[in-house]
């Protein structure tokens, strides 16, 4: 086994796993460390991660996380895991999403049964969503995950574990002192900028309107469909215009209403995988960020790359994008769900001062600094480094 050598499991390629996975390569093999990545390999999930990393894939040893059999219950799970790290020979196995398995080997580590012995110590990761650290009324389900959360972290089954929310880091850390626990950046890439004229020209965006930004997948928990009602009611339609760039999923009423758009000169839609380059044009070509979100309790990668445009956020009053668009000052907030409220803030965002889109922008930039990859290098792979020498 070589002691500076990490297996980093991620069988995921939707939404931002693909661009935290190169985030985590890149950064664990300029610290010195020696990898391998237990991914999908089968082809479409190889064409896109070697879509964005394929610079770092011949420094790198690649294993498939996906069994032989393809039963994707059995890859998020601990045993899966486990057979993985046996492969790679690698001394700690390090998940770019602990909740693939967390509510799983929580629940079961409430009961007695803990992981394989083989991941003792050797089993960490980043957790986007310990929400149980924060509910009020605990229902059976949390209760458990609660009770098998400290039991794993008193047996010393975890480390080191990296959480995005900084409350709930600071409730962990509070409640478990001296658990191998750590607050982690929400990133955006570096070198995130391009031409907002060269960009506008790229995506065919009309220089003289508001541009608001939808970027990513438009499934329903995102709100895309509250922005597009909300831009039909619209008194005046030709004041503001929307950029759509993402693949989006097969919803064929979305797909109508954000087509009429289109073809009234109010909307682009960019309906596929957007490269890397092509994230920091869309980013620089808009004036504002839309976010949505419904019932989102996690904070949000789109969130930290427009602070990394400079560009303000409207979003939704809800938990921690919430949070951080008010403390920061960095746009608009409006009731979650309400389209009146949300077209009346995309109104006003439009017409606001020069003076005020100036506030906003100096509120993202003032959260950018929280989030560069300068911030989440320096945690990872001091995390990393202190779980390996634990093993020595």
């Amino acid at each position: 086994m070589d002691p500076q050598s990490v297996l980093v499991f991620e069988p995921g390629v939707d939404g931002h796993h693909v661009g935290w996975l190169r985030f985590i390569t890149e950064d664990l093999l300029a610290a010195g460390f020696s990898l391998t990545l237990a991914v999908d390999t089968r082809t479409e999930a190889k064409e896109r991660i070697a879509g964005q990393m394929a610079d770092l894939l011949t420094r790198v040893k690649v294993i498939s996380a996906i069994p032989a059999a393809g039963d994707r219950t059995r890859v998020t799970s601990t045993a899966r895991v486990a057979a993985c790290l046996k492969e790679s020979g690698a001394a700690i196995a390090f998940l770019a999403n602990f909740n693939d398995l967390a509510s799983h080997t929580l629940r079961r580590a409430a009961l007695g049964r803990m992981p394989e012995a083989a991941l003792r110590g050797r089993l960490g990761g980043i957790y986007f969503r310990p929400l149980f650290l924060d509910a009020g009324v605990l229902s059976l389900n949390q209760t458990l995950k609660k009770i098998g959360f400290r039991r794993l972290l008193a047996g010393g089954w975890l480390n080191p574990l990296l959480m995005i929310d900084p409350r709930l880091c600071d409730l962990a850390q509070k409640k478990y002192p001296g658990a191998p626990i750590h607050l982690l950046a929400d990133p955006y890439p570096d070198n995130f900028a391009a031409d907002r004229a060269g960009s506008r020209r790229q995506f065919n965006l009309p220089d003289d309107r508001f541009v608001f930004l939808f970027y990513g997948g438009g499934y329903k928990r995102k709100g895309l469909h509250l922005v597009v009602e909300a831009m039909h009611q619209m008194a005046d339609p030709d004041r503001v215009f929307l950029l759509c760039a993402g693949l989006q999923p097969q919803n064929e009423k979305l797909a109508r209403d954000l087509e009429t758009l289109r073809s009234q000169g109010r909307a682009e839609i960019v309906n596929r995988y957007i490269s890397a380059q092509e994230e920091r044009q869309v980013f620089a070509a808009c004036d504002m960020v839309l976010l949505p979100y419904l019932r989102h309790l996690d904070g949000s990668g789109v969130l930290s790359r427009a602070a990394g445009a400079g560009k303000p956020a409207l979003a939704s009053d809800e938990y921690l994008i919430g949070h951080i668009v008010r403390h920061y000052g960095m746009g608009l907030l409006f009731k979650s769900g309400n389209v009146p409220e949300l077209r009346q803030a995309m109104v006003r965002a439009a017409t606001a001062p020069g003076t005020e889109l100036a506030r906003w922008q100096a509120g993202a930039q003032a959260y950018a600094k929280n989030c560069s990859r300068d911030a989440f290098r320096s945690v990872l792979t001091a995390a990393v480094r202190s779980a390996l020498a634990a093993r020595k």
